[in-house]
């Protein structure tokens, strides 16, 4: 371990306590943006990165160097355990996961195996050791896909902007579905204590495209899983966040599950978040795109956040979805110290 102090701040407001000021860190932190990722992308592919512990603990812990930030989190994508259970996913440029073998039926549901992180993703917990053994002083997060992000891609064999396949599955193949609900929450709790036995401090699930579903859908057919995921995770003792994009509708469905973090994505402003009944620490919620507009727009709307954010002990600044490659290195270096400097002097 280096010999510069440990950096709480995160872990602290996760769990609702007063920290020295508002922890930061940025969704897809690692890569994206920076000028050193995309040397490496001309030479490697996210899967070929993420196969190598040594790379993939560098790309995660660049941003923390460059930015100050207050926690990593593990460079690497939600379709990494896919693989182990038998579906063959293709990371493509300017397209994103791309499936060969969508399900289509109960008995694709019934092929998918099971995953063993030491065997099928040792170069993950490989990783994760390197960063909290020796190179990180902030707390390192951890993170999986959710259940009903994970079966889109699988159903729909690659990204959807309207999840029509995948809902017309859910409706029509409620036994396929609910099976397949089961043994991705299986793999999530698997995959994650993996995660958190090599040395993750705190984990986030990413449900991003749950959004889709209305609440009365919500709870029949993903909240009892995302119940039973939370509840053998929390046997775990690290902090628990929950986030997916136009989902605010939802949010006050994962307030209620036994998870510690609720992030929030930009459409839903913090203070009308905690005026619905949101009592647990929050996380977020800057639009990104705001991130190429003029320092001064910035700044104002990251105050207008962080005022609302600090009226209660628990809140993590972030952005309200991922970094994206045109953000400069220095926005989001200047961001972190504006955070860290107006929230110690307020």
């Amino acid at each position: 371990m280096n010999n510069r102090q440990f950096n709480d701040t995160f872990l602290k407001a996760c769990r609702g306590e007063k920290a020295e000021h508002v922890p930061v860190w940025y969704m897809r932190q690692a890569g994206r943006s920076q000028p050193e990722y995309r040397k490496l992308k001309e030479k490697y592919s996210l899967f070929e990165i993420t196969h190598q512990p040594e790379l993939c603990a560098y790309v995660t812990r660049l941003p923390v160097e460059q930015y100050d930030v207050d926690a990593a989190i593990l460079y690497k994508d939600i379709m990494s355990p896919l693989p182990a259970i038998g579906v063959d996913v293709d990371i493509k440029t300017g397209i994103g996961p791309v499936i060969d073998n969508p399900i289509r039926s109960l008995a694709d549901v019934e092929r998918l195996g099971e995953i063993n992180p030491e065997e099928d993703v040792p170069y993950v917990l490989e990783t994760i050791k390197l960063l909290t053994q020796e190179q990180l002083n902030v707390p390192l997060i951890g993170f999986s896909g959710a259940p009903f992000t994970l079966a889109s891609y699988m159903i729909e064999g690659g990204p959807s902007k309207n999840y029509n396949k995948t809902k017309s599955f859910m409706y029509s193949e409620p036994e396929a579905w609910f099976k397949l609900m089961e043994k991705l929450a299986d793999m999530t709790i698997t995959y994650v204590k993996s995660q958190i036995k090599a040395g993750a401090k705190a984990i986030q699930i990413f449900d991003s495209w749950v959004g889709a579903l209305n609440v009365a859908d919500y709870r029949v057919f993903i909240k009892p899983v995302m119940e039973r995921i939370f509840s053998e995770l929390k046997e775990e003792n690290v902090p628990l966040i929950m986030f997916g994009v136009g989902a605010s509708h939802l949010a006050m469905e994962w307030h209620d599950l036994p998870l510690d973090v609720v992030g929030l994505d930009w459409r839903l402003p913090i203070q009308e978040a905690r005026s619905l009944g949101i009592t647990k620490a929050v996380q977020g919620n800057l639009d990104p795109s705001i991130l190429i507009a003029p320092w001064e727009v910035i700044e104002e709307r990251t105050k207008e956040i962080l005022d609302q954010g600090m009226l209660n002990p628990g809140y993590i600044f972030n952005l309200g979805h991922g970094v994206f490659p045109d953000v400069k290195v220095d926005t989001l270096k200047r961001l972190t110290k504006f955070v860290h400097d107006y929230s110690m002097n307020k």
